[in-house]
């Protein structure tokens, strides 16, 4: 009813819903067939059998009470033989058979029998009855053993005692064996109608199941394909329209949310573009007037020991904040770039290490200011190939971050690199931020603390456009952070273009996630390592 391969079938009946719901019909169908037939069975099988033996019985109780007439009326010497003949005379061949035993005799010649019947067919549980209590009958299901090899049958035994009153007083068994052969055959007619019968009502219910869902189930399909559809961008899909009932009006309403949901994307998307031609618009337009006023506070920079205290420190502080915007403009226009997917990579093998050094002469004034101890595990060559400058800015505000938020603590930077991937780590043991804060540190003009005031000009883009560096490579910036036990970034980096990540060689998690005090030394990093120390701690 489905196409399916056997090795797919879990994951068919995980994602088929019709799949689920034809197996469970008939499973239930099936339960459901199998009691109703074994209690319509049950019921057959009694009555059938129930009115055999009501008949057996009024049989057994007339042809009883004939052979006792018969066997009191004869002349006492000529029993044995009235005996014999009475018993081939109550034959009735195909109806039942006869089996007489003498109660106090226990020699096999004085059983007689009608036709080819074992006497040893009947079960010593009945002779145990009869030989106790003959006023009664007693009846039991048996199977008819026969001689000369004739196949036994199922049967119905009824058997009493025979009384002889005359000067003998003898007691005989009197055993009529039923064969129910023809009601086993009626038995078998009606199992199999009721197993044919409920074979072809289990396919017939799972037949209806699936055109029944399938009648769901389609529409549902055809609105999660158009629905994938959607999502990977072909926003003119439309789901098709048939008749006016449910499912129709479920096509019209998704058709009309795809439109909505078409135009809002359009209009999202053109005010995106439009601020991103913004941005890079007013960076352009204001390198100008930045630039005249750049040469007009150089030169009063340059003549500021001529001015009075007041004026000087107005033209000092012009001047970083001219570096601060100058700083903003220059991140405004690469954001710009990633935005318009205009950012290229120059890619070249390079040392890790080497790019980390570089960051740190960098900022040696900043450390020595901040009095922060930078502890380096970088062993080993850490190469890969990358766009140097677009990982020393990666760096440079990772580290830059990790000096102005350490609060004087240790710094520890760390490199490590497998047959895929090159990372690096950066763990300061400052202020930190909370862990659901982790995914917003990228976000653009975020801060952890916004009360806190920057001490080094920062943009408040950096961490964001290090983002989108790391993912321009191909690899991963991750960042992790536990209030007053600092923050930890690590950037893992494939070692060639054509590599796709699957890992990272260091841990998501720094290995001493507790908190440090002030003037602590960094142990077990892991690697050997070296400190610089950028000046006393504070």
């Amino acid at each position: 009813m489905w196409r399916t391969h056997p090795r797919h079938w879990p994951d068919v009946w995980r994602r088929s819903i019709q799949a689920r719901i034809v197996t469970g019909t008939l499973l239930m169908s099936t339960i459901v067939l199998i009691l109703v037939g074994w209690v319509m069975m049950s019921q057959v099988t009694d009555g059938i059998l129930e009115s055999r033996r009501d008949s057996a019985q009024k049989e057994a109780v007339a042809q009883l009470a004939s052979l006792t007439g018969s066997i009191n009326a004869a002349d006492p010497a000529q029993i044995a033989q009235k005996l014999s003949v009475l018993v081939a005379g109550s034959n009735r061949p195909g109806l039942y058979e006869v089996v007489l035993i003498p109660t106090d005799r226990a020699d096999s010649n004085a059983i007689r029998s009608t036709g080819l019947v074992k006497s040893d067919s009947i079960p010593a549980e009945l002779r145990a009855s009869v030989a106790a209590d003959g006023t009664k009958l007693y009846d039991t299901y048996l199977r008819i053993d026969y001689f000369d090899g004739v196949q036994s049958e199922p049967g119905l035994a009824i058997g009493s005692q025979l009384r002889v009153l005359n000067s003998t007083a003898q007691r005989y068994e009197v055993y009529f064996l039923f064969p129910l052969t023809a009601q086993k055959e009626t038995l078998d007619v009606v199992q199999r109608a009721l197993v044919t019968a409920g074979l072809l009502l289990v396919v017939l219910l799972g037949a209806v199941a699936w055109l029944v869902t399938r009648q769901v189930v389609t529409p549902v399909r055809m609105a999660r394909r158009i629905a994938e559809r959607l999502a990977a961008g072909r926003l003119e899909e439309r789901m098709q329209v048939r008749g006016t009932d449910d499912l129709a009006r479920l096509a019209v309403s998704f058709n009309k949310m795809a439109s909505n949901l078409q135009q809002q994307i359009r209009r999202l998307e053109e005010l995106s573009r439009l601020q991103r031609r913004f941005v890079s618009d007013v960076s352009h337009e204001l390198r100008t007037p930045l630039t005249t006023v750049r040469m007009a506070a150089d030169l009063l920079h340059e003549t500021r020991d001529d001015f009075d205290p007041i004026t000087r420190r107005s033209v000092e502080l012009l001047q970083n904040e001219l570096n601060r915007f100058e700083e903003l403009l220059a991140d405004l226009l690469e954001i710009s770039r990633f935005d318009a997917g205009a950012a290229a990579l120059d890619l070249e093998d390079v040392d890790l290490r080497d790019i980390v050094s570089r960051v740190l002469e960098n900022h040696e004034t900043l450390l020595q200011r901040k009095g922060c101890e930078v502890v380096l595990a970088m062993a080993e060559p850490c190469r890969a190939q990358v766009d140097s400058r677009r990982i020393e800015r990666i760096l440079r505000n990772l580290i830059g971050n990790a000096i102005e938020h350490s609060e004087g603590r240790p710094i520890l930077i760390s490199t490590a690199y497998d047959e895929e991937a090159a990372a690096v780590a950066v763990r300061d043991h400052g202020v930190g931020f909370r862990a659901e804060e982790a995914d917003m540190v990228f976000s653009r003009f975020w801060r952890a603390d916004p009360a806190r005031a920057r001490t080094t000009g920062g943009t408040g883009l950096g961490l964001s456009i290090a983002l989108e560096d790391a993912r321009l490579h191909g690899g991963r910036l991750d960042a992790w952070g536990s209030p007053g036990d600092g923050a930890y970034f690590r950037l893992t980096l494939p070692q060639r273009p054509d590599i796709t990540l699957t890992g990272s060689p260091l841990p998501a998690r720094p290995a001493d996630a507790v908190r440090v005090v002030t003037g602590m030394s960094l142990v077990d990093v892991g690697a050997p390592y070296q400190k610089l120390t950028g000046g006393d701690e504070s």
